[in-house]
């Protein structure tokens, strides 16, 4: 696939690639639109403090976690159009709510709720996985990735000016989220309508049991349950964190505690419930996978995208306070990391369509962004502006690549269940923030840098141990099991029974 096959807007895997990357934007617009806001906010609502912002900002990537997973198993189950739709349109509630609420409570827990909207990424992901073939699944993917993840950037740059200029007044902030909520919902809808999963019927394959990823060994089921325990055992340091700021009670942090082990027992059962009588009874030879693989790319996505959304909360403040710069010249710069995500996420995913090779392309983006964060440790006053600024574009580029390489490879490792997986990865992400967020609160920005190149070199060292190359990941089609035929005809046979009923 070229670079200029996405101006082709006719062609129907393109026009579905568009439709997609806006709907990913729009909702990370949404998501993203209470930070740009926040000094209005302060300035507004007299009873609002700084603690309570910071607060807000938790809880606005608390429940995306177990969202990801959850949405992943809607997604193999309904579809990725079905559930796009409904989480836009959903989730403009609670952005309206928040927009118009007056009391704390309104504010956070409407802010917990729409913590959900940041599961959109796996939706869109599945999506352009149904539209592409696996020679081109890399360049789209990333593609989709980093145009839809602009929407954190824009909201930032857009979000100030329409609520001072557009609306004005001491509540434009509201009017302006409330603005983006109303044209997400929209959006939702018309997404509803303007789109299919996949060029035809076929394209969407579903699982057998949605509950639990399915795997192909004893050993894997075991280590499906290890990899899954950190995604809901992370929200702890959450509940930590709130504990520790003052916000909830020895008594609250508890329960809350009790109900992340509940939902991880629950969740290990459900494991052992999908898996033991699929493995009792034997997986096909041609239907088996190494979830080696996913456990593999699940360390890469909890370090390269959680190091990306933990360096970009700092990077403004480590700018300002070594260089002695302004808050605005420092931020700008600082949003060279987020822009660099137009380019090289495509391109990482475009290098590893083109070099034939996704796990040699991923182990080298990984090498590279260790490489990167070993140099930005070094960096001090000491050192000149501008080829500070370079260094972080360089590492940036590996860290945005890397993302790329990594959803590249994603659909090709197992077709039926790659919402499943899609949801597992990006819920890594998010478990490899709050780890890296909670981490930099103890340590200095060089000893922070180091931490986050030592997180990279681990993950390089698991891929070159366990990430394999994905079978058929060139072809023209995806390969098709024993096992997702006999799914194919059982869902057709009842099809059929339900028409004669009728």
């Amino acid at each position: 696939m070229k670079v200029s096959a996405v101006f082709k807007v006719r062609s129907p895997e393109i026009r579905a690639l568009h439709l997609t990357w806006i709907a990913f934007f729009i909702t990370f617009y949404v998501w993203f639109n209470m930070a740009p806001l926040a000094s209005s906010m302060l300035k507004s609502v007299d009873w609002l403090t700084r603690d309570d912002i910071r607060l807000f900002a938790i809880a606005n990537v608390a429940l995306t976690i177990p969202a990801r997973i959850i949405v992943g198993m809607a997604l193999d189950r309904f579809g990725p159009r079905r559930v796009f739709s409904v989480l836009m349109v959903s989730m403009s509630i609670p952005a309206l709510v928040f927009a118009f609420g007056n009391t704390m409570s309104q504010l956070l827990v409407s802010r917990l709720v729409l913590s959900s909207i940041g599961a959109s990424f796996v939706v869109g992901i599945h999506m352009t996985a149904l539209w592409f073939k696996p020679k081109d699944i890399g360049f789209a993917e990333g593609f989709y990735a980093g145009w839809g993840n602009f929407g954190s950037a824009a909201a930032a740059m857009t979000l100030p000016t329409i609520a001072i200029t557009l609306f004005g007044g001491e509540d434009g902030w509201r009017w302006a989220i409330a603005q983006s909520a109303v044209v997400m919902a929209a959006y939702g809808i018309y997404y509803w309508f303007a789109i299919t999963d996949g060029p035809d019927a076929r394209a969407h394959r579903k699982p057998r049991k949605a509950m639990a990823m399915e795997v192909s060994t004893w050993g894997d089921m075991l280590k499906l349950i290890v990899w899954t325990i950190p995604l809901v055992g992370c929200l702890g340091i959450l509940v930590w964190r709130i504990q520790n700021m003052g916000y909830m009670s020895v008594t609250a942090a508890v329960i809350c505690y009790l109900a992340i082990v509940a939902v991880i027992i629950y969740q290990v059962v459900q494991i052992l419930r999908v898996n033991v009588p699929i493995l009792k009874k034997g997986v096909p030879e041609d239907d088996r996978y190494p979830f080696s693989s996913v456990a593999a790319l699940n360390s890469t996505y909890f370090a390269n995208f959680g190091a990306e959304l933990a360096v970009v909360s700092m990077l403004p403040m480590f700018f300002e306070e070594t260089w002695g710069l302004n808050a605005a010249t420092a931020g700008m710069i600082a949003a060279s990391f987020a822009f660099v995500n137009l380019v090289a996420r495509p391109m990482g995913g475009l290098v590893s369509d083109r070099m034939g090779n996704r796990r040699f392309v991923m182990l080298s983006y990984m090498f590279g962004i260790g490489i990167g964060f070993v140099l930005m440790g070094m960096l001090n006053a000491s050192w000149p502006l501008i080829i500070a600024i370079a260094i972080t574009i360089f590492t940036s580029f590996f860290v945005q690549g890397a993302e790329g390489a990594t959803f590249g490879i994603i659909p090709s490792i197992k077709r039926r269940i790659t919402g499943q997986i899609s949801g597992m990865a990006g819920a890594y992400g998010n478990v490899g923030a709050v780890v890296y967020l909670t981490i930099f609160t103890f340590v200095t920005p060089t000893q922070f840098f180091y931490i986050i190149a030592g997180g990279a070199f681990i993950s390089w060292l698991i891929c070159l141990i366990w990430l394999k190359e994905p079978e058929g990941a060139f072809d023209e089609e995806y390969y098709v099991s024993s096992v997702d035929r006999m799914i194919e005809e059982q869902e057709l046979a009842k099809a059929q029974a339900k028409l004669q009923q009728g």
